[in-house]
């Protein structure tokens, strides 16, 4: 194989093609002049003496520069491939924490339809996935759940999906930590203990969460008719959210214990083979569909619904955010994508069909 440059240990020749086809970029001195001084040139103009170790960069400002330049790297992507094996022509393949790093978590959590999903996928991976990431993936995870947490605290938006998150989070550190050597923990012990005093204090901080009224002469909740305020509950699909609203008034309490709420509540989440084996009934032989939900939660998974997930073309391989605005404006399927009818190569991925991918 013959080499590019003169000197067989040098990286080669920079090329740039022209009209006239592929030319050798020739460097003047000027541009070698040029390059030297950009490189000496820092900190907006202040230049660089060898000489002078007070001008050293100090660690703290190392790692400030560090953690500037990885979030420029992550985020960036809208899809991946998704290669689960090595071929002859690819020495390559996909792991979770590269999935993770690539594709574009941190917008996602700025738009409401796929915050919970992102806080869903989070909550999984604390319970089972944490020790297979990465270093960079653990730093990227990390980052994200402070943004999530920052934005619940400034926007009081679903507070208790994200104190479920960092409880099920802590308590599997804990275990982590405790077990010491026992288990693959990547990076040093004295960082996971930090990692877990910050989000005791995350925690601390969501439990003396004030949510602000909204202020304004308008109609409240409370002023509703009684039969829009059932139609309200009766298109929740949270069982707490049920409860909470019941905490209300009196009258949002009464709706709230309603059997015929949480019988529509069972059957939106569980099929009927689930629920028709054991039957709780009350004191004057009634069902009783409240216990029967929180029953049948402890034994079956419930339904999943979230605004929008992510999306996996099954001819390219290829997981992707799908930008609905661009698909109605110009049919972009949201992918480089080869087939005839890409919209039929569309599944849904699932928080924990997500993770089912990368198990090799």
């Amino acid at each position: 194989m013959p080499f590019l440059g003169q000197d067989w240990r040098s990286p080669g020749w920079s090329w740039v093609k022209t009209g006239d086809g592929w030319k050798r970029n020739e460097f003047s001195c000027d541009d070698i002049e040029d390059l030297n001084l950009h490189l000496l040139n820092i900190n907006d103009g202040e230049t660089f003496e060898t000489e002078d170790c007070s001008t050293l960069p100090t660690k703290s400002e190392k790692e400030s520069f560090n953690n500037t330049t990885k979030s420029q790297y992550f985020y960036q992507e809208k899809w991946i491939h998704v290669h689960k094996e090595s071929t002859r022509e690819r020495h390559v393949y996909c792991t979770l924490g590269e999935a993770f790093n690539r594709l574009d978590f941190s917008s996602a959590i700025q738009d409401k339809r796929r915050f919970t999903y992102v806080a869903k996928l989070l909550q999984l991976i604390a319970k089972s996935q944490i020790t297979s990431l990465s270093g960079a993936a653990q730093k990227n995870y990390f980052s994200i759940l402070e943004a999530i947490v920052q934005k619940v605290l400034e926007d009081q938006y679903n507070p208790q999906l994200i104190c479920d998150l960092l409880h099920d989070l802590s308590s599997a550190l804990c275990t982590l930590i405790r077990e010491g050597g026992r288990c693959v923990l990547i990076g040093n012990m004295n960082v996971w203990i930090s990692r877990l005093e910050t989000i005791l204090s995350w925690q601390e901080q969501l439990m003396n969460l004030e949510i602000s009224p909204q202020l304004g002469n308008g109609l409240t909740l409370c002023d509703l008719p009684q039969q829009m305020k059932s139609n309200i509950l009766f298109r929740f699909t949270d069982a707490w959210d049920i409860m909470n609203m019941g905490q209300m008034t009196p009258s949002w309490c009464i709706l709230s214990e309603d059997l015929h709420l949480w019988k529509e509540l069972c059957k939106y989440h569980f099929s009927e083979k689930m629920f028709c084996k054991d039957l709780i009934f009350t004191e004057n032989g009634h069902i009783d569909w409240k216990l029967m939900f929180f029953t049948l939660e402890k034994h079956y998974p419930k339904r999943e619904q979230y605004g929008d997930t992510l999306h996996f073309c099954r001819h390219c391989s290829i997981l992707f955010w799908k930008d609905y605005q661009l698909a109605l404006l110009f049919k972009d399927s949201g992918h480089p994508c080869t087939a005839n009818n890409p919209q039929n190569c569309l599944t849904p991925i699932s928080p924990q069909h997500f993770i089912d991918l990368f198990r090799f």
